[in-house]
């Protein structure tokens, strides 16, 4: 049989690992209920997120986006985790094969709940939004003490209804800023997200949540918006273009 050695610290301070880890991810969660309380409560009710289980995102381009057969699952979806050489940590987030990633969100009533009383008030319900990711990257940069994403993204369909206020959206797309719907090109197709979150104090010096959106470009189009179950017309954005736009989230 072999010999086995203890390794001391010195030993063991010399073994590095030089190529990551990959993570292959399929998946599909489902949620009774969300509840966030403050004082009354915010209640979502149904909530899945999985696949879409089509393949016929943006029919318009004529194939398969996903390169995938349908499915319920979050696949497709390969997760490289990496530490530089400066401590930086880079987690990108990529198919594993050529297409897309699809995911679907549905949820169920979303409800304000009072504390001290029976009353309620449904503020959004039957949640869908399909869509697909190209890429996404997210790097925690050890110089800045930032989190830095980006992602590729894309929405084909989303619809949802407010209740309180009677209005419906109904076939919501969102696109990249260049992506002619006339002449649809694949790679015009996404929109490209970079924001920065990290620590900041506020106006009263206490730390809070920052995030910073330094670019968001997109097409925006809306197939029906309906005012107490009539449609009024569509709407449509070009070149929808969101810069230097900051935030800072706190607790008061």
């Amino acid at each position: 049989m072999a010999e086995i050695q203890m390794l001391d610290e010195a030993a063991m301070g010399n073994i590095t690992g030089q190529a990551g880890v990959t993570i292959e991810l399929e998946t599909k969660v489902n949620i009774d209920r969300f509840i966030y309380t403050d004082e009354g409560s915010l209640e979502v009710n149904d909530i899945f997120v999985g696949g879409g289980n089509r393949n016929d995102y943006f029919s318009e381009l004529g194939f398969n986006l996903t390169g995938q057969a349908p499915s319920d699952l979050i696949d497709n979806l390969r997760i490289n985790v990496d530490i530089a050489a400066d401590g930086d940590a880079i987690i990108n987030i990529l198919p594993m094969a050529f297409g897309a990633v699809d995911f679907t969100v549905k949820t169920g009533a979303w409800n304000l709940v009072s504390s001290t009383t029976a009353d309620s008030t449904t503020i959004l319900d039957n949640f869908q939004m399909d869509a697909l990711i190209g890429s996404g990257t997210i790097r925690i940069d050890t110089a800045t003490d930032k989190l830095n994403f980006k992602t590729d993204f894309a929405i084909d369909d989303m619809d949802f209804d407010v209740p309180f206020l009677a209005i419906g959206i109904r076939d919501f797309q969102l696109t990249g800023a260049d992506y002619d719907l006339s002449a649809p090109q694949p790679l015009d197709l996404f929109a490209s997200v970079d924001m920065d979150i990290y620590k900041a104090p506020n106006n009263a010096g206490v730390d809070s949540l920052a995030v910073d959106l330094q670019s968001f470009n997109a097409d925006i189009r809306i197939g029906g918006v309906l005012i107490g179950g009539t449609s009024i017309g569509s709407v449509a954005m070009d070149n929808l273009a969101i810069t230097n736009t900051s935030m800072l989230i706190y607790g008061h």
